[in-house]
């Protein structure tokens, strides 16, 4: 069963940011699950959504996508924050080979390219959606949707 919560178009990289920290607001107070499944094209901004996240999430972190590590931790709030990219990842051994598992229950997890892993994602969680909007290379439509 899929709820549709929020949808809101961003003119900027900054609006995005917004809309992840309005996101960690929700996620803080334990009204959402703690896994973020992102999905969008290449550029769209699911690192910007993250920076959001972080800001209020894990203050004070450098966020970066984590496309070659696979994995990157922001432990500088109360709640770990675990950012995914899942781009590269071909199945469930690379998985294990990351340990993504054992993150699952030992903080918020946010994980980029989830189309990658669908066997994966836990039975609860949001699913973010981001699309360039045609008439504005800056405009993005951005959905969030309780899964479960």
């Amino acid at each position: 069963m899929t709820e549709e919560l929020f949808l809101r178009t961003t003119a900027s990289a900054e609006e995005t940011e917004a809309v992840g920290a309005w996101l960690a607001e929700q996620l803080a107070d334990g009204t959402y699950p703690p896994f973020i499944a992102l999905y969008g094209d290449l550029g769209v901004g699911k690192t910007a959504l993250t920076r959001g996240l972080a800001s209020v999430l894990a203050p004070g972190s450098l966020v970066r996508s984590p496309t070659f590590a696979l994995v990157n931790e922001y432990r500088n709030g109360k709640t770990p924050l675990f950012h995914f990219d899942m781009y590269r990842v071909e199945g469930e051994d690379d998985l294990e080979s990351i340990g993504y598992w054992d993150y699952l229950d030992r903080g918020i997890c946010v994980v980029e390219w989830s189309e990658k892993i669908p066997f994966a994602l836990p039975d609860r969680y949001l699913r973010v959606t981001i699309e360039k909007l045609p008439d504005d290379l800056n405009a993005r439509s951005i959905t969030v949707q309780l899964v479960r």
